[in-house]
């Protein structure tokens, strides 16, 4: 058996470096060492590079190769799991694809659109089943005025960044009043921002992925928080969320849900592995889109990881095809 390098991109610039950086020592502990022979390369604004046992090896991005020991180390395929920008926006995806190199996300294009919270919900806008919360979107060097914003949506309201993750800049107003402050907390993360109407229902967040060249829904997660929302807090704090793996729904439910779900992935044209979050309205179970993310965590304790399991899958194997696949239809 041959062994493959693999690139394992982490770290990013974004306020979830941290987090990518969990998601990278998970998804390494996880791959068949016999299979992958795998390169922490950790991306930063400065430098891109590899942690030898002799100290930091910098990338050479003008092919994306790696010296070790005058030994020039090439990569098979890289996987991205970095959470944010460069890698959940289209930019590494970009760059991969000018250097022929296949890796485990949804392509440029893909990935691009889906950063945008509102450009995401006009292509999937008209799914059978399918619904969104009314919202606007605003840029940072407009003008914004409370009295239009009230105008227009009925409170209470969720202020977030468009193209932000993990919740952070995130706000939950009552009134006119909260606006100001939580448009400027929402701005310093990002400079377009989404307000949105609020959904009262419950909170459910959920993977598929093609594997083998078939798509699989995994089992639901349904999110409940002590907080009032689940924010960057909620989802990294040890007792303030309860995550229920796999959710409490129906059959019935859950058949309808993994058809939206399927039609989301197609349309958006999603590759490897994305998870979507969605609400149940309070009373007619109404299924109520919020957001796809096509980087989502893979630490010990994320999400995808508690859904692997409940589906009866061994996530190195998982992770596995997640690589074999891209590396397939070169």
């Amino acid at each position: 058996m041959t062994t493959k390098n693999i690139a394992l991109l982490a770290g990013g610039y974004s306020g979830e470096f941290e987090v990518s950086i969990n998601s990278a020592k998970n998804i390494a502990a996880h791959l068949n060492k016999d299979k992958y022979k795998v390169y922490t390369i950790l991306i930063g604004r400065g430098r891109w590079y590899f942690e030898s046992e002799n100290g930091p090896v910098d990338i050479d991005k003008n092919d994306f190769s790696l010296t070790l020991k005058g030994e020039k180390i090439k990569f098979d395929c890289a996987f991205i799991t970095i959470h944010g920008t460069p890698g959940e926006d289209g930019k590494l995806q970009g760059y991969l694809d000018m250097l022929g190199i296949p890796y485990n996300t949804c392509d440029a294009a893909t990935s691009a659109i889906t950063m945008s919270k509102t450009y995401t919900k006009i292509i999937v806008g008209g799914i059978h089943g399918l619904h969104a919360a009314r919202s606007l979107r605003l840029f940072e060097r407009d003008m914004h005025d409370v009295a239009i914003i009230s105008a227009r949506l009925n409170f209470p309201l969720f202020i977030k960044p468009n193209k932000g993750g993990s919740s952070v800049g995130m706000s939950k107003v009552h009134n006119a009043a909260g606006l100001p402050d939580a448009l400027e907390r929402a701005f310093h993360e990002d400079d377009e921002v989404i307000v949105e109407e609020f959904i009262k229902g419950r909170e459910f967040s959920q993977g598929i992925a093609r594997l083998n060249g078939k798509l699989k829904v995994l089992p639901a997660t349904e999110i409940k928080s002590s907080k009032e929302f689940f924010d960057y807090e909620a989802k990294y704090t040890a007792g303030v969320t309860e995550e229920i793996t796999p959710a409490n729904l129906s059959p019935e439910k859950q058949e309808e849900i993994a058809e939206i779900l399927t039609e989301i992935y197609i349309r958006l044209n999603c590759k490897g592995m994305v998870r979507i979050d969605f609400i149940l309205l309070d009373g007619s179970h109404d299924f109520y889109f919020i957001e796809v993310n096509t980087t989502p965590g893979q630490s010990i304790g994320s999400l995808i990881p508690q859904q692997v399991k409940a589906a009866g899958l061994d996530l190195g194997e998982f992770y596995g095809e997640l690589i074999e696949g891209p590396m397939k239809h070169l």
